[in-house]
């Protein structure tokens, strides 16, 4: 198996360790924009569309910044491979065309959001689709503490900082609308606040609160920047009892008492996530369970274009 990487930053360190947990023997490339880039261990550097033509690869991770995405996916397309898009899949709605020349390629192609592979997700998914019961209520919450992500570095200069880069918490923490769309379907409208005005003192978004509407229940998103003690929790208010599912944990708890949990972390999602992408490869299938456009319908709610 042969993968060829555009943009390689911390989050396709965790794609390549992924692919070489499925495969060992896999031949990695990276598509550099610079000769003094520095050199990955075990990863063949190339510096040509013509190059990575020569290395045959059977797929591409792109997961350059998202302001670079439009750019890496049409380098990508002259390839006439699968694409591997690292979430989001664009960070404006200014680039829709990037949207046809993917479907018009025909090429397979996913939108990594790698929380529709955690277990406990998995669990509530399956449990909407039996009916269980009614829902009232679902709240999404998300808190981290910026600084921390990158120990080292001034967080101000990341990515995740820098809204010209594509940063910002509405989009950088995507994942949350993402598995809201992915487990309970496209809200009829939606709403959102999105300010930069917290102790951080970025010029990105680092709070966003967003209301989905669905015909029998509202559903909120919460995400920040800068909540020190990390959390990240799904709270679906049934009509008969409330679920709380800790996600860092990998468990659903009713009342205290756990009715889920698996040994698995967030972490591991990764090669769950590259496994199925292969899979798919090997399939010969044609589309997969969050192709460009359903990314830009998570787009649109997370950037609030959706009414």
């Amino acid at each position: 198996m042969k993968a060829l990487v555009i943009g390689l930053g911390s989050i396709a360190r965790k794609h390549i360790a992924a692919l070489r947990k499925i495969d060992p023997e896999v031949e990695i490339a990276a598509l550099r924009s610079s000769h003094n880039a520095h050199p990955e261990p075990h990863v063949l550097d190339l510096f040509s569309v013509e190059e990575a033509k020569a290395f045959a690869p059977d797929f591409v991770i792109i997961s350059t910044p998202t302001a670079n995405h439009t750019e890496s996916i049409r380098t990508a397309l002259k390839l006439k491979v699968p694409l591997f898009i690292e979430k989001p899949l664009i960070h404006s709605l200014e680039n829709l065309s990037i949207v046809s020349e993917i479907e018009g390629s025909g090429m397979l192609n996913y939108v990594a959001c790698n929380l529709r592979f955690l277990d406990c997700l998995d669990f509530v998914k399956k449990a909407t689709e039996t009916g269980r019961a009614r829902i009232n209520e679902v709240n999404s919450y998300c808190g981290s503490w910026l600084p921390g992500w990158r120990p080292g570095a001034d967080f101000r200069t990341i990515y995740s900082a820098r809204p010209e880069m594509g940063g910002g918490v509405h989009i950088d923490l995507i994942h949350e609308i993402d598995y809201i769309y992915w487990i309970f379907g496209l809200p009829s409208s939606s709403s959102a606040t999105l300010r930069n005005n917290s102790s951080l003192d970025i010029e990105a978004i680092d709070y966003a609160n967003y209301c989905l509407i669905y015909p029998d229940f509202c559903a909120s998103v919460i995400l920040n920047y800068y909540r020190r003690d990390y959390k990240r929790t799904l709270e679906i208010v049934w009509e008969d009892e409330t679920w709380l599912v800790d996600l860092q944990k990998n468990r659903i708890t009713c009342e205290g008492h756990i009715i889920f949990e698996s040994t698995h972390t967030i972490l591991d999602t990764y090669t769950s996530q590259l496994r199925y992408f292969i899979n798919l490869i090997k399939n010969g299938a044609s589309h997969s369970f969050n192709n460009v456009s359903d990314a830009m319908n998570t787009l649109r709610i997370a950037l609030s274009s959706l009414s």
